[in-house]
Protein backbone atom coordinates (compact mmCIF):
# COMPACT_ATOMS: atom_id res chain seq x y z
CA UNK A 1 0.00 0.00 0.00
CA UNK A 2 1.29 3.47 -0.86
CA UNK A 3 1.56 5.80 2.16
CA UNK A 4 1.09 9.49 1.31
CA UNK A 5 2.05 12.42 3.59
CA UNK A 6 4.56 10.27 5.45
CA UNK A 7 6.39 13.53 6.21
CA UNK A 8 3.78 14.25 8.93
CA UNK A 9 4.97 11.15 10.74
CA UNK A 10 8.62 12.11 10.24
CA UNK A 11 7.81 15.55 11.70
CA UNK A 12 6.15 13.85 14.69
CA UNK A 13 9.29 11.79 15.25
CA UNK A 14 11.54 14.87 15.02
CA UNK A 15 9.30 16.73 17.48
CA UNK A 16 9.77 13.84 19.92
CA UNK A 17 13.44 13.17 19.15
CA UNK A 18 14.96 10.91 21.76
CA UNK A 19 11.75 8.99 22.44
CA UNK A 20 13.02 5.74 20.94
CA UNK A 21 9.83 3.81 21.78
CA UNK A 22 7.70 6.31 19.87
CA UNK A 23 10.12 6.39 16.93
CA UNK A 24 10.01 2.59 16.78
CA UNK A 25 6.19 2.52 17.00
CA UNK A 26 5.84 5.09 14.19
CA UNK A 27 8.36 3.24 12.00
CA UNK A 28 6.51 -0.01 12.67
CA UNK A 29 3.17 1.58 11.67
CA UNK A 30 4.71 2.94 8.46
CA UNK A 31 6.18 -0.45 7.57
CA UNK A 32 2.98 -2.31 8.36
CA UNK A 33 0.84 0.03 6.25
CA UNK A 34 3.25 -0.05 3.31
CA UNK A 35 3.42 -3.85 3.39
CA UNK A 36 -0.31 -4.37 3.91
CA UNK A 37 -3.09 -5.04 1.48
CA UNK A 38 -6.12 -4.54 3.73
CA UNK A 39 -9.36 -4.76 1.76
CA UNK A 40 -11.90 -4.46 4.58
CA UNK A 41 -12.15 -2.67 7.93
CA UNK A 42 -12.23 -6.10 9.57
CA UNK A 43 -8.83 -7.01 8.09
CA UNK A 44 -7.40 -3.69 9.25
CA UNK A 45 -8.81 -4.09 12.80
CA UNK A 46 -7.46 -7.65 13.01
CA UNK A 47 -3.98 -6.45 12.09
CA UNK A 48 -4.16 -3.19 14.07
CA UNK A 49 -6.49 -3.39 17.08
CA UNK A 50 -5.48 0.19 17.94
CA UNK A 51 -7.26 1.45 14.79
CA UNK A 52 -10.63 3.09 15.33
CA UNK A 53 -12.84 4.04 12.39
CA UNK A 54 -14.00 7.64 12.81
CA UNK A 55 -15.71 8.24 9.47
CA UNK A 56 -17.31 5.92 6.94
CA UNK A 57 -15.17 7.32 4.10
CA UNK A 58 -12.20 5.30 5.38
CA UNK A 59 -10.75 7.53 8.11
CA UNK A 60 -9.11 5.80 11.06
CA UNK A 61 -7.35 7.01 14.17
CA UNK A 62 -4.40 4.91 15.33
CA UNK A 63 -3.69 5.17 19.05
CA UNK A 64 -0.01 4.55 19.69
CA UNK A 65 -0.04 4.05 23.44
CA UNK A 66 3.67 4.76 23.49
CA UNK A 67 3.62 8.47 24.34
CA UNK A 68 -0.19 8.60 23.82
CA UNK A 69 0.10 9.54 20.16
CA UNK A 70 -2.84 9.72 17.77
CA UNK A 71 -2.53 9.42 13.98
CA UNK A 72 -5.44 9.98 11.56
CA UNK A 73 -5.11 8.07 8.28
CA UNK A 74 -7.46 7.80 5.32
CA UNK A 75 -7.55 4.52 3.38
CA UNK A 76 -9.02 4.55 -0.11
CA UNK A 77 -10.12 1.82 -2.47
CA UNK A 78 -7.14 2.45 -4.77
CA UNK A 79 -4.70 1.00 -2.25
CA UNK A 80 -3.46 4.32 -0.92
CA UNK A 81 -3.26 5.49 2.65
CA UNK A 82 -2.89 9.18 3.46
CA UNK A 83 -1.68 10.57 6.77
CA UNK A 84 -4.16 13.33 7.53
CA UNK A 85 -3.15 14.38 11.05
CA UNK A 86 -0.65 13.31 13.72
CA UNK A 87 -0.11 14.56 17.24
CA UNK A 88 -0.17 13.84 20.94
CA UNK A 89 -3.29 12.70 22.72
CA UNK A 90 -3.49 16.14 24.33
CA UNK A 91 -3.44 17.78 20.87
CA UNK A 92 -6.08 15.27 19.74
CA UNK A 93 -8.34 16.20 22.66
CA UNK A 94 -7.87 19.90 21.95
CA UNK A 95 -8.55 19.56 18.20
CA UNK A 96 -11.16 16.80 18.03
CA UNK A 97 -12.58 16.71 21.60
CA UNK A 98 -12.80 12.91 21.31
CA UNK A 99 -16.05 13.42 19.40
CA UNK A 100 -16.91 11.91 16.00
CA UNK A 101 -19.10 14.85 14.98
CA UNK A 102 -16.19 17.23 15.73
CA UNK A 103 -13.89 14.97 13.68
CA UNK A 104 -16.40 15.02 10.81
CA UNK A 105 -16.62 18.83 10.99
CA UNK A 106 -12.79 19.09 11.00
CA UNK A 107 -12.57 16.76 7.99
CA UNK A 108 -15.16 18.84 6.15
CA UNK A 109 -13.55 22.17 7.11
CA UNK A 110 -10.18 20.90 5.86
CA UNK A 111 -11.74 19.56 2.64
CA UNK A 112 -11.07 15.86 3.30
CA UNK A 113 -14.74 15.00 2.84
Amino acid sequence: MNLINKNKLERLKRKNRGNKKLEKAVDSLITEIEQSNWKTPIELKEARPDADIVHSDGFYFFNLNIHRTMILIEFDEDGEATVVWAGSHQEYDKTFKNNKSTIKKWLRDNEWI
